[in-house]
């Protein structure tokens, strides 16, 4: 996945754009007035719903993102053009339609409970002359996107004429649509790469009952060429993902906990595009994408994950390279940053780490013990060079990183050319800095930069110099 964060896919995403409004409160009465609950408002909060959540998804996955769609003249729409531009979409595609009512959805929420939703919002299909406009606007960008998504919520953005002009544009231009589809007839998507329906609404579009491995293939078979699409594919929760293309594959996914599904088809669509716009085949795309939704499901209300978390998770299956958890020092500010923002405790430690030996392992055991996570900063070749003499190091660093990432202890390395990792410890500013027991009474670089320092004690006789010793004389069995 180290790839996938020095890539930036620029993704265009046309479909019913809605903002999702929280007022949040107590309740301790009933109304004198009616039979009702009395909610003393605290505060009030607002994210991007329907389309925007793929938006949200996309861009913390690192995407470019562009937008297309249909807002009213009115407060709602100005609001909404501000919220994407406040999380750096592009919205020069938002077309404004007269009389049509943006769509917003207020909940109340009262001791974590939702009580009421109100919406205000047009679902009816959007004019000819905003169809019009969105086909022109996808026509003059084309050439600069990646990937386009058609998010249709069945708010009337998405009719037979966007759906078939924009796919008709894109095939022209030899880009990939990828849809998630609404409603029963699935023929106004024609000609698309993909569709995101979970089994329930395959069963429906298909008339297909999906209870067992031929029906799921007939489903699959049965969307393929009704809707002439390169590749069928249908969500099944917990049970992953299907596709079929020339034959029929089925990708698991293992959710840890499951707290909420709300959003899980929009961090399919948005990292099944990532994935693709970033190169990856459908084979690799599909389990990325399971990945990343199973992260989502793991946290409550509608979600967005990063490529991080989507590392950490696969890690957690045991499915990760050490290649992934080898960082660049600019990665590894941002994920420490981040780490202390989600609470956990981010732990330091440094060495040059030749030829990793039992008094390597157990001093990194006992050091992740301090925390929740731990960081290695590692020497490069110069640095060890300037430390240890010309005859070392004896192992690369490519080598001495890719071994260290691969232990159980080791959540991340990093690597440093200085003679000293000062910089490196004065950015990530880590909860606990662990050195060897040697640095007792002496003054430890970075110390001040982070909140407690650990001294950790060596295994006797047990060191590189030590085992090179061993080499030259012969002695080592």
């Amino acid at each position: 996945m180290k790839h996938l964060s020095d890539i930036h896919p620029h993704i265009l995403v046309i479909g019913d754009l809605m903002i999702d409004h929280y007022l949040w409160g107590g309740c301790e009465r009933i109304s004198p007035e009616a039979p009702v609950q009395v909610v003393d408002i605290s505060r009030e909060t607002t994210v991007l719903g329907g389309a925007g959540n793929v938006i949200n998804n996309l861009i913390a996955l690192g995407a470019r993102v562009s937008v297309s769609g249909v807002i009213g003249d009115d407060e709602n729409g100005e609001e909404l053009r501000k919220m994407l531009s406040d999380i750096g979409a592009n919205s020069d595609g938002l077309i404004q339609q007269k009389g049509r009512k943006t769509s917003k959805k207020s909940r109340i929420i009262a001791s974590n409970q939702q009580i009421l939703r109100y919406d205000k919002e047009s679902k009816e299909s959007i004019d000819k002359a905003s169809e019009r406009a969105i086909v022109s606007h996808i026509i003059d960008v084309i050439d600069t996107c990646d990937i386009i998504i058609l998010s249709d919520y069945g708010k009337g953005v998405i009719t037979d004429a966007v759906a078939g002009g924009i796919i008709a544009t894109a095939k022209a231009a030899g880009k990939k649509v990828l849809v998630d589809p609404k409603g029963k007839d699935y023929r106004k998507y024609r000609g698309a790469y993909l569709l995101t329906p979970n089994k329930k609404e395959a069963s429906e579009a298909t008339g297909i009952i999906i209870n067992d491995e031929v029906s799921l293939k007939k489903a699959l078979v049965s969307l393929k060429e009704t809707c002439a699409l390169e590749c069928s594919m249908i969500t099944l929760s917990e049970d992953g993902i299907a596709i079929y293309d020339q034959s029929m594959r089925r990708f698991p996914t293992v959710a840890k906990e499951v707290y909420d599904v709300t959003g899980a088809g929009d961090t399919v669509i948005a990292s099944l595009s990532f994935a693709l716009s970033a190169g990856l085949g459908i084979d690799e795309a599909a389990p990325f994408a399971n990945h990343a939704a199973a992260v989502v499901v793991g946290k409550i209300g509608s979600a967005t994950v990063t490529l991080s978390e989507i590392e950490e998770y696969e890690s957690s299956l045991h499915q990760s390279t050490s290649d992934m958890h080898i960082k660049t020092q600019e990665e590894i500010f941002a994920l420490s940053e981040r780490l202390k923002r989600e609470g956990k405790k981010v732990v330091f430690t440094n060495g040059c780490f030749d030829i990793l030996h039992v008094g390597h392992v157990k001093y990194l055991q006992e050091a992740k013990s301090y925390g929740d996570v731990l960081i290695v900063g590692l020497n490069s070749d110069d640095s060890v060079r300037t430390l240890k003499g010309p005859t070392r190091p004896v192992n690369t660093e490519a080598d001495r990183a890719y071994i260290l990432a691969a232990l159980e202890s080791v959540d991340f390395v990093v690597m440093f050319s200085d003679e000293t990792p000062y910089e490196l410890i004065k950015n990530i500013a880590p909860d606990i800095l662990v050195k060897g027991g040697d640095y007792e009474g002496k003054l430890v670089v970075g110390a001040e930069f982070a909140k407690e320092l650990k001294l950790v004690q060596f295994v006797d006789g047990k060191s590189t110099t030590a085992t090179i010793a061993r080499i030259n004389e012969g002695t080592l069995c």
